[in-house]
């Protein structure tokens, strides 16, 4: 795990189906952030930084699959939205971190505690965002046997994953087309179900595992599976700079923030708190923006035009249309919000044409002029 990341040096852990809480008086579990680049410094790449804030706004998305150049700033732009996103509230001593308003029916940790009498205390922690190593093996992902209480006291105890770490927060993968199958065929049943369930070491556990899937890397080194390709919401191209004053700003701002991060960091803490709460105004406003019947079928005749495959096409460019016009404050999605994030939301939902010239990207943006208009 990165060190920019949230860590935990306290956990909960689960005994057959059922998990043992952290004895009451315990001190919770502590976390850090290590100094990290503010995400309003950045410089440039307008486009992934704009769809990891829509992602932030609506998780329902599906997620953002950020692809290009080496150097571009990719893996910089996801550990800073880490460090940008506010706290959550989580129910105390739940190693499944579950909302106390809305705890998960399922969930072993928050059933543990009632069954015992234990009161549910309500604690603040920042919300997840968690790597996983390509070479992470399933256990470590899905969770497994705690060998450590087995051995020791001769329990039967679960050990969380990293999809438990993620629950309600935001599982990033670099170079996410490197991944073993046999993981790509995990993330797709969490992804498809919001749960993790084991089977396995006589253990029977099931627990929810509703995260925001960020992955980054190059076409060049391999491609996505296409069942994994198709769970992203949002799909956006990085490439290197060319103009001069973008190179030279990166580089100036890069050099101070190694010169003196803290004071660098100290410098952006306005404009961080400002979006901040642009996120979370925009985040209350989600539920009341108005998708009318016109925008609707607007997204539907682009697709159709597009010959995209289902409808998970116009789905996912609505919920971008209505998570950007919230982020603007606007009270209803206007067709410049479709036209915006078409190509973010269907580039990588269109078959490939091979004698296509400007490939789909610019098959998108004649379909948006026919369709929706200049």
């Amino acid at each position: 795990m990165d060190d920019s990341l949230p860590t935990t040096t306290a956990r909960s852990d689960v005994v057959g189906a059922a998990a043992v809480p952290r004895p009451v008086g315990t001190a919770a579990p502590s976390y850090r952030r290590r100094l990290v680049f503010p995400f309003t410094a950045l410089v440039g790449q307008d486009g992934m930084r704009d769809a990891l804030l829509l992602a932030v706004i609506d998780p329902g998305l599906g997620g953002v699959l950020v692809t290009g150049d080496r150097g571009t700033g990719k893996s910089t732009a996801v550990r800073a939205l880490a460090a940008l996103l506010p706290e959550m509230p989580v129910v105390a001593g739940c190693a499944y971190q579950c909302h106390p308003d809305q705890p998960s029916p399922d969930c072993p940790s928050c059933a543990a505690a009632q069954a015992a009498g234990l009161p549910s205390a309500v604690i603040t922690r920042p919300v997840p965002v968690v790597d996983l190593p390509l070479g992470a093996s399933e256990d470590r992902v899905v969770g497994a046997l705690d060998l450590e209480r087995a051995l020791v006291h001769g329990e039967k105890a679960f050990e969380p994953g990293l999809l438990a770490r993620a629950h309600r927060g935001f599982l990033y993968i670099d170079e996410i087309n490197l991944l073993e199958d046999h993981l790509v065929d995990v993330l797709l049943d969490a992804a498809a179900s919001g749960e993790n369930v084991v089977e396995r070491d006589g253990l029977s556990v099931r627990h929810a595992a509703r995260f925001v899937l960020i992955g980054s890397g190059n076409p060049e080194e391999g491609e996505l599976r296409p069942q994994l390709l198709d769970r992203f919401g949002l799909a956006v191209d990085v490439r290197t700079p060319t103009d001069l004053p973008t190179r030279v700003e990166v580089i100036r701002r890069r050099a101070a923030f190694e010169a003196d991060g803290t004071g660098f960091v100290a410098r952006h803490a306005e404009a961080e708190q400002i979006l901040r709460e642009q996120l979370s105004a925009a985040q209350a406003r989600l539920a009341g923006v108005l998708v009318t019947d016109a925008i609707v079928e607007a997204a539907a005749r682009l697709c159709i035009a597009l010959g995209t495959d289902g409808l998970r096409g116009e789905l996912t460019l609505v919920r971008a249309a209505r998570a950007a016009a919230a982020l603007e404050g606007a009270d209803t999605v206007e067709l410049h919000h479709l036209r915006q994030w078409a190509v973010p939301s269907l580039r990588h939902r269109l078959r490939r044409n091979p004698l296509e010239e400007g490939g789909s990207d610019a098959r998108i943006e004649r379909a948006v002029c026919e369709v929706l208009g200049a």
